[in-house]
């Protein structure tokens, strides 16, 4: 039986429930996401979870970007969740379980922290040093799958090589912003959260990524 982090949508959103992409800043403040998480987040079953709209599974959704270029993904059929078999991505993430709010033995009330680096240590190899920076919440209600989830948007600036952990599940190369923007426009097949961003890259891609400014983790160490 899985567990996993969840947040009452009345609570992560109390004022207006966003379509898309809400940078922090002004309109949503990081301090009190970050608030939200630490004095309103719990565990809960993920089978009741995905059955309640009234809940969002707060999931760590990170782009990896080097020199300018971002890692695009493509999940094969031999793992993960079938909702995303041969769909491309330009996300790192998965569901935030109980295991990420224990670090070094203690108990932290911010549990996302530690999530996104579990998921980036189970899906890829880097070596060299990366920083993560929150860039905003992203929100899509249109279908059943976004009704119960909302993405924490990151942005990954990595310097060294970057390899995918288990390439017979998943494979990944950097490309240009130009290239994805294009992938988008021809129907490629990405999905639903990815291809949102993309489309917001296309409108301020160098805007958007520099606003990602608040550091969270930073490591000069190889995932292991």
């Amino acid at each position: 039986m899985e567990f996993v982090f969840v947040v009452r949508r009345s609570e992560l959103f109390p004022e207006f429930y966003p379509h898309g992409l809400v940078p922090f800043g002004p309109e949503l403040a990081r301090a009190d996401f970050e608030r939200v998480i630490e004095e309103r987040g719990f565990f809960v079953e993920r089978e009741h979870a995905e059955r309640d709209p009234s809940l969002k599974q707060v999931i760590p959704y990170a782009v990896i970007v080097r020199r300018g270029e971002v890692l695009l993904l493509k999940r094969s059929k031999k793992g993960g969740d079938a909702r995303l078999f041969d769909k491309l991505s330009i996300g790192v993430g998965g569901h935030v379980n109980p295991v990420d709010a224990l670090v070094d033995g203690r108990r932290v009330r911010n549990p996302l922290v530690a999530g996104t680096r579990r998921e980036l240590e189970e899906e890829l190899v880097i070596d060299g040093a990366w920083s993560v920076r929150s860039l905003g919440l992203l929100n899509d209600d249109s279908n059943a799958v976004g009704a119960v989830h909302v993405g924490l948007v990151q942005v990954v600036h990595v310097e060294g090589s970057v390899e995918i952990r288990e390439k017979d599940v998943l494979h990944g190369e950097f490309t240009t912003l130009a290239e994805l923007s294009r992938l988008r426009r021809e129907g490629a097949n990405y999905e639903t959260w990815s291809a949102k961003l993309v489309e917001l890259f296309e409108l301020g891609p160098h805007e958007l990524l520099a606003n990602a400014t608040q550091t969270q983790t930073r490591t000069s160490v190889a995932a292991h």
